[in-house]
């Protein structure tokens, strides 16, 4: 299972009901594929669900903050597809996969990578990046498997993308630099751009 392209996720925390459709539009009209809304705020669920009846059908919505495997079934009604847990719960991951979900967990250690892994994780989070650092990611990915998806998670902006994606990260997972409760549409949708373009200057060729 693979993610859309670009793969950078729109970590929507504190997305409302009211609102979501409107910069559920603007993120995928800059050419955003993959939308997060995180469970831990009220009305993701419902947020999930309207995101994913107007989503391109090349688009990947779903939810973050996910730490139990009834969550997982929650967001599968919902239509969600996508799951992503800010930890490494093998048993979280391992329902994921088995409902057909894209499992995209947090690691920051070798063991929990490889145990991700081992679980049936399609992509891995680097959370909280900032900690692992562009170093840590590097010597990471010499012991991970050739072609292991890894998108850095926590305080990414366009300008710190290059080095990132210099070491190996394959996508990112954007938050607050792009979106915060009360954040208008348009503006979503300008940083969003903003953010795409930085992704496609990055990338040979």
């Amino acid at each position: 299972m693979h993610a859309p392209h670009p793969p950078l996720v729109a970590i929507l925390r504190g997305l409302d009901i009211a609102s979501a459709e409107d910069v559920g539009q603007a993120l995928f009209d800059a050419g955003f594929r993959i939308l997060e809304v995180p469970l831990n705020r009220p009305g993701a669920l419902e947020c999930i669900r309207l995101l994913s009846a107007m989503a391109p059908a090349d688009a990947l919505v779903g939810a973050g903050t996910v730490l139990r495997t009834a969550d997982v079934d929650a967001v599968k009604a919902a239509g969600g597809k996508l799951i992503v847990s800010p930890n490494c719960n093998p048993e979280v991951i391992r329902h994921s996969a088995a409902s057909g979900l894209y499992s995209a967990p947090g690691i920051a250690t070798p063991s929990e990578a490889f145990a991700a892994l081992d679980a049936g994780a399609h992509a891995l989070k680097i959370f909280p990046a900032e900690q692992v650092g562009t170093a840590g990611l590097k010597a990471l990915l010499s012991v991970l498997p050739s072609g292991t998806p890894i998108w850095p998670v926590g305080g990414i902006t366009p300008e710190s993308m290059a080095a990132w994606v210099k070491v190996g990260a394959t996508g990112f997972g954007i938050g607050g630099q792009l979106y915060a409760p009360g954040t208008p549409a348009d503006q979503v949708r300008t940083r969003a751009a903003g953010f795409v373009a930085a992704w496609q200057a990055c990338q040979p060729g």
